[in-house]
């Protein structure tokens, strides 16, 4: 067991390790695996450089692991002298704090007289490795000879395979076949004349390749250096804790999130490459989320990507499947977006309190929509039987009347508008041996009933709002939750506001509040003079 002192905080409802020292950074291979938050990550797809992420991979296998992570965190803290710089995060390192003696050398050797070494120096010095190249051997023929018998080389050789099966009597060639305009002899000398010259070339370009990858291999662990120095401590954040995720002045991205996603007067700031849409069937809906699924082009450029968008607050009314947007990366590149998916998941309980209501009301329009669709196909198909009955020269059929048959619908109608009838005495006698304020409890009582169940199913979902479905689905191993409070996802979903000057249409909320109020004295109101026409006074200004 470790006997270095970690400290903990809580990190986005959880309590994580935090890494703020170089010791912290030192002792990173003592640290108990279980506390880490991530155990493993992919290489694609992150906004962390993906050269400096490929020498973190050490063996290639495109996913960047705990062990790896810490022996790259080995190395950092035996080539620098003070391994706090590694906080900063710059692209510079002071020479004088490189401890291993050959990268000082080399870096010294590229800053000249400069204290600093930068990566832009070095990058630009491994561009200028050059090797002379050797003069290369004259071609034993002209350049359009050369083509010439290597288009016509696998051809020429069968014709004298061929040739040589004839004079066994093996095979015939037959009359009609073409040629070649030169004997086998010189064919195959000037096979063998071009093929050493190849090979001549050949050596000479691998000999000035291995050279000039020899010249540029001294500058590449200096290279390393600076990499890893600039982005090591940012992968750190986004690897054992999420704390660019969860930084609570946003100052910082994760190294997840792509970009923004500008739809319906709100910008999503948690949107996510989708490497795996399969995976994200399965995993993403457990997320408990409100995720739009985005396909996303910028013309200009040729590029493409999907991407999965949060939205964590405001309303769903405007938005399905086929709406357009823009998404920006990282870099500012805007891209046209386009959802063509969505999981559903509450975003809010008061968006909660109304998709009862939603629902019945879509469910209405679309058994309205459906009654007339089918009332119209029967009368064009009436109409189109008449037609054709008038066309054949007969007489249109005219159904039978069935007066049995009316009766019973009539009978039917009738008593289904007396039960209606009789529940609607029933419930306004109960109503009226209310007093007023039992009529307004009963009234919130009957919005509970209706909204109470999705309220509640929308608290329960939003407390456990996680985010680490979504990254599973892309390929991470996600070691502990990643929640989303309703705090928190009001910072990665920001709602566009106009202040009251520049928008006078907007109702300042005392006036909203007035509005609601007089809404329901009225709907109070409608309901008395209902109730007084029936009979029955039960308003509290009427003692009679």
């Amino acid at each position: 067991m470790s006997k270095y002192k970690w400290s903990f905080a809580n990190v986005g409802g959880s309590t994580r390790v935090r890494i703020q020292s170089a010791e912290d950074i030192r002792h990173l291979g003592e640290l108990d695996k279980k506390k880490w938050t991530v155990l493993s990550c992919p290489v694609n797809g992150l906004e962390i450089s993906a050269d400096s992420l490929a020498l973190i991979d050490t063996d290639g296998d495109g996913k960047i692991r705990i062990d790896e992570v810490v022996g790259a965190a080995n190395w950092l803290c035996e080539v620098l002298k003070n391994p706090s710089t590694l906080l900063e995060q710059t692209d510079t390192i002071e020479i004088a704090n490189i401890a291993d003696e050959a990268i000082a050398a080399v870096a010294g050797k590229v800053a000249g007289k400069e204290g600093t070494i930068s990566l832009a120096a070095v990058l630009a010095a491994i561009d200028a490795v050059t090797v002379e190249e050797p003069a290369a051997p004259a071609a034993p023929f002209e350049a359009d000879v050369i083509a010439a018998y290597k288009e016509k080389s696998a051809e020429y050789a069968a014709y004298f395979e061929q040739e040589k099966l004839q004079k066994l009597g093996l095979a015939l060639i037959p009359e009609e076949t073409v040629k070649p305009g030169m004997p086998e002899k010189k064919f195959n000398e000037m096979g063998a004349a071009i093929a050493e010259w190849e090979a001549a070339v050949g050596a000479i370009r691998t000999k000035v390749a291995d050279e000039t990858a020899a010249g540029k291999a001294e500058f590449m662990p200096l290279r390393k250096l600076l990499l890893l120095h600039r982005d090591f401590y940012r992968l750190l954040r986004n690897f054992v804790t999420l704390e660019d995720f969860y930084d609570n002045n946003k100052q910082t991205i994760a190294s997840f999130q792509a970009g923004t996603l500008i739809i319906d007067q709100r910008a999503c700031h948690l949107c996510i490459r989708v490497a795996d849409l399969p995976k994200h069937d399965t995993q993403a809906p457990l997320s408990g989320m409100y995720l739009l699924y985005c396909n996303c082009e910028n013309k200009k450029t040729g590029k493409t990507m999907q991407i999965v968008a949060a939205m964590t607050q405001g309303e769903i009314n405007n938005l399905s499947v086929g709406k357009n947007a823009v998404f920006y990366d990282n870099d500012g590149l805007d891209y046209d977006a386009t959802v063509f998916k969505i999981i559903d998941n509450p975003i809010s309980i008061r968006q909660a309190f109304w998709t009862p209501y939603r629902k019945l009301s879509k469910w209405i329009e679309e058994k309205i929509n459906k009654s007339a669709a089918e009332k119209d196909a029967a009368v064009m198909s009436d109409v189109t039987a008449n037609v054709e009955a008038k066309a054949e020269g007969g007489a249109p059929a005219k159904p039978a009347f069935d007066i049995a048959k009316f009766a019973g619908i009539f009978a039917a109608i009738g008593m289904a508008l007396g039960m209606i009838g009789t529940m609607l005495v029933s419930v306004a006698k109960g109503w009226v041996t209310l007093t007023w304020w039992q009529q307004i409890l009963v009234f919130i009582a009957i919005l509970l009933v209706i909204s109470g169940p999705s309220m509640i199913m929308a608290w329960l979902k939003l407390r456990r709002r996680n985010l680490a479905p979504v990254l599973n689905a892309n390929g991470w191993a996600v070691n502990a939750d990643a929640i989303i409070s309703v705090p928190f996802g009001r910072k990665l979903t920001e709602q566009v506001h106009f202040p009251f000057t520049q928008n006078p249409a907007t109702m300042p909320k005392w006036k909203k509040w007035l509005f609601a109020i007089c809404i329901i004295l009225v709907i109070l109101c409608a309901v008395c003079v209902t109730l007084h026409l029936l009979g029955y006074c039960f308003c509290c200004f009427c003692f009679h």
